[in-house]
């Protein structure tokens, strides 16, 4: 593809860098902002920049934030006792957006892939753990809710194995609505809610 200008080129390229971006919509995202009001343009790349290096994660269930601490988990109105465990803060999104749930949630930053190199270490879940075991911890039910991939199935198996001895808390898992190699953020809200409100009890 030629370009008239380096400096579209330049736009086009990094924008063809973000998922289910190709290079003919790029172009056209980067002709859109160029006849845009300059203001419009300065606002967006605003938007990014500080979203990029503003941004935090809660020191609690590791959501994205504002604030060390996210907006579900000063909820006082939530039910705290019962934790929904994630893999992605897409999952949070996908959940949140049933409007059947109403406790709190862990994200883990991913699940155990040994192919990509991610081990239990690499993830959120001594932080869970440690969540479990304060001696405040008011903590009685924990939802597996990650999506039913082989590697999201090892992830489940390796939690549930690792919070058996906490004969206090309960271990479920979302029902099987969502269909086996499914991705939780794609799940239809119905489904999605159906899975969580029908969550099932796991064997310790």
């Amino acid at each position: 593809m030629d370009f008239p200008s380096k400096l579209i080129e330049n736009a086009v390229g990094e924008l063809s860098k973000l998922p289910g971006i190709g290079k003919k919509t790029a172009l056209r995202l980067a002709l859109h902002l160029l006849k845009a009001e300059t203001d419009t343009t300065a606002t967006l790349a605003e938007a990014l920049a500080k979203m990029r290096f503003d941004i935090r994660y809660c020191d609690t269930c590791h959501n994205i934030s504002d604030t060390a601490e996210c907006s579900i988990c000063a909820n006082k109105l939530r039910d705290h006792s019962i934790i929904c465990v994630v893999s992605d803060i897409r999952d949070v999104i996908a959940i949140e957006n049933t409007g059947q749930y109403k406790g709190g949630y862990h994200v883990l930053g991913g699940v155990i892939s040994p192919i990509e190199g991610i081990g239990p270490s690499d993830l959120q879940i001594d932080s869970l753990v440690e969540r479990i075991s304060a001696p405040d911890s008011e903590i009685k039910e924990v939802i597996l809710a990650i999506s039913p991939t082989m590697e999201g199935d090892t992830t489940a198996f390796y939690l549930s194995r690792k919070l058996r001895d906490f004969a206090e808390v309960h271990i479920s898992s979302i029902a099987r609505g969502i269909p086996m190699g499914g991705e939780l953020e794609y799940a239809d809200e119905i489904t999605l809610g159906r899975s969580i409100v029908e969550r099932q009890r796991q064997a310790k």
